[in-house]
């Protein structure tokens, strides 16, 4: 049954128009995820649904008796409210008694000497009885520690941003609710939290409609996703990798729709060339029906972000940190930390916020000094720092003057010259918006602006701290891509599991006390090792730690005594399997490749068709298995080899 209905809905945003026409429903126990370009509208639309802006045209029906609980990018604050009155905030009876209860628990602890205090605690106790309020009140506590807010009674104006956030979804989910609206949810918490916070909402039995960049979360919580692309809306039915799929098979659709216009209007064209006469009724209607071809022009596709910057040389002395440590107040953010970054280095930091991963890429940076120890930068190094905080991002100017500051032209990374518009334009920043004030750009484009404005510098050194936070998920995997090629060392802070996974192949991990361990491979790795450990990701306990962070003097530390093995050694059939693999991933290439060709030539011979489709299958099926063995036969060989050296 539908909680909510929303049919062909409109909003406008001065000239520009958000979405149009557009019909969209949710039933019980729907989990929808809602993607798109930054700029293109979507918390607008978790707004108008959620109904905190009026649609321009179209109607909302929300059926009778259905609590919508909303949270938004930037939440309201009462910057004067404790924690937990923040958390109660809401006019339902349930959220007055409680607030009323932390009210005068409050002010008794604080001293308050009103004779009448211990009389209505007492009252507002039995009401929590009888309206059984206590487990509610446990479950935001609870709700709040998982979400790293352990003082209950600290006024809102005196926390982090971030934190502010964190008790905003706290209120969110523990206020009760038939449709949760969720903006942002994964940002500014940790990857441990994250983890926590997909298995809440997997379990709960709201209905959920959110807005988020983290794949992860997408792919193990939504089973609908829905598409905001150039002001229309797209459905598919399942998570995001099967909206991967069926997104590609409707592009792919409409490539062919447009092809087949393009191939009619070629023959009429042809035939208004050779001269046809307008006199009979079926000439004419030829002539219209080219006219309206002509005009009809090709569907509205999305824009391609494209990222293909040079940058700078680097040489082969990086950056060097010797016994580096950083306080703030009594407390060692950073203690004694030692780390060697080479050329082509991909490191990921990740652990519970507050543990010194920011601190640590603006030590990094030159932004801060060490309070003992040395930070050591290459003569050749040229770093790009991608802040949370958008820093030097200048919203006085309009867009092109802000990207002009850096570089009137750049060089790409195929040697050619650019100017700073057409720079923007690949940016998804057409002609139309390159003189738009930055001030009235949404958080996602103010970010994807100051990356590009970060990326035109040249860097051959990348430091980016959360920059996962506020952009799409269209501008993370170019921005994944473009990584994967960079030329020079990156070090990235991150909650975000996917982009992890996708970019870093080791990781620094906070365990508390300003001390950081090194290991190697990426998040799920990472994970999967703690899992086998029995220790839980961020734990900091002995036994994730596979190898103490790298000093100068002993890059090779390990925190760990090795176990004895037993001698490995191939069989003799993996002996043979291992000498013939390569040939047969050669092979499966090559004939991937032939028919790949032979499809292009296929035409609409579907015969042909199905019979090479099914080959292609076949045919990347078995590359997969054989990549695959060819992994564990490499890894297997690396520690035969080790072995017999004594490592």
């Amino acid at each position: 049954m539908n909680l909510l209905t929303a049919e062909n809905i409109s909003k406008n945003f001065g000239m520009k128009t958000l979405f149009e026409d557009v019909s969209f429903s949710v039933a019980e126990g729907d989990r929808i995820g809602l993607i798109g370009v930054n700029g293109t509208g979507k918390s607008t639309f978790l707004k108008v649904i959620a109904g905190e802006e009026q649609p321009d045209g179209g109607t909302i029906a929300v059926r009778n008796g259905i609590a919508v609980e909303y949270l938004p990018q930037n939440p309201p604050f009462d910057d004067e409210a404790t924690v937990l009155q923040q958390l109660f905030r809401g006019q339902s009876p349930l959220m007055r008694l409680l607030r009323d209860y932390e009210s005068v628990i409050g002010r008794i602890e604080r001293g308050d000497p009103d004779p009448g205090l211990h009389e209505r605690l007492t009252e507002l106790s039995g009401r929590m009885d009888a309206a059984g309020a206590w487990q509610l009140e446990n479950e935001a506590k609870r709700i709040l520690t998982k979400l790293g807010i352990g003082d209950f009674e600290a006024r809102m104006g005196t926390l982090s941003g971030g934190k502010r956030k964190r008790v905003a979804l706290a209120g969110a989910l523990i206020r009760p609710a038939d449709l949760l609206i969720l903006d942002e949810p994964t940002n500014h918490i940790d990857t441990e939290t994250v983890d926590w916070l997909e298995s809440y909402l997997a379990k709960s039995k709201s209905a959920l409609l959110m807005i988020t960049h983290d794949r992860y979360f997408l792919d193990r919580v939504a089973d609908r996703i829905i598409e905001l692309d150039q002001g229309k809306l797209y459905g598919y039915t399942g998570n995001y990798s099967v909206f991967l799929e069926q997104k590609a098979e409707r592009l792919a659709r409409q490539q062919a729709s447009e092809e087949k216009r393009q191939n009619l209007l070629r023959r009429e064209l042809a035939w208004i060339r050779r001269g046809a006469k307008a006199r009979s009724t079926k000439q004419k209607a030829r002539i219209e029906r080219f006219e309206k071809l002509r005009e009809a022009g090709p569907g509205e596709t999305a824009q391609e972000m494209d990222i293909a910057l040079a940058g700078a040389r680097l040489g082969k002395k990086v950056v060097e940190l010797h016994g580096v440590t950083k306080r703030y107040g009594e407390r060692d953010v950073i203690r004694g930390f030692s780390l060697i970054v080479q050329r082509d280095d991909r490191i990921g930091v990740v652990g519970p916020n507050g543990a010194g991963k920011s601190t640590l890429l603006k030590l990094i940076a030159g932004r801060l000094s060490p309070d003992e120890g040395e930070v050591d930068v290459g003569s050749t190094v040229k770093i790009g720092f991608f802040s949370q905080e958008n820093e030097g991002l200048d919203e006085s100017l309009r867009v092109i003057e802000y990207i002009r500051e850096a570089a009137e032209q750049v060089r790409t990374s195929d040697g050619e010259t650019i100017s700073a518009s057409q720079m923007l334009e690949r940016f998804l920043f057409p002609p139309s918006a390159q003189w738009t004030p930055v001030a009235s750009l949404s958080g996602g484009e103010k970010r994807r602006l100051y990356l590009l404005r970060i990326l035109m510098e040249g860097p051959n050194v990348l430091l980016l701290d959360e920059p996962t936070n506020d952009l799409d998920i269209q501008t993370l995997t170019v921005l994944e891509d473009y990584l994967e090629l960079f030329p020079g060392a990156v070090i990235v802070v991150s909650h975000d599991r996917y982009f992890l996974d996708r970019t870093v192949d080791s990781l620094l991990v906070a365990e508390g006390g300003g001390e950081f361990a090194r290991h190697e491979g990426n998040y799920t790795d990472y994970r999967d090792r703690m899992k086998e450990l029995g220790a839980g990701p961020g734990s900091g306990g002995s036994a994730g730690r596979e190898k103490k962070t790298p000093s100068a003097d002993n890059p090779a530390a390990d925190g760990h005594a090795k176990e004895k093995e037993r001698p490995l050694k191939f069989s003799f059939k993996e002996q043979k399997e291992f000498e013939e693999i390569d040939g047969k991933i050669e092979h499966a290439e090559r004939e991937l490749n032939e028919v790949a060709d032979a499809l292009s030539a296929a035409g609409s011979d579907y015969e042909a068709l199905q019979r090479l489709t099914v080959r292609q299958q076949e045919l990347e099926a078995e590359l997969e298995r054989l990549i695959e063995r060819w992994t564990y036969l490499n890894e297997l060989a690396e520690r035969i080899e080790k072995q017999r050296g004594g490592v």
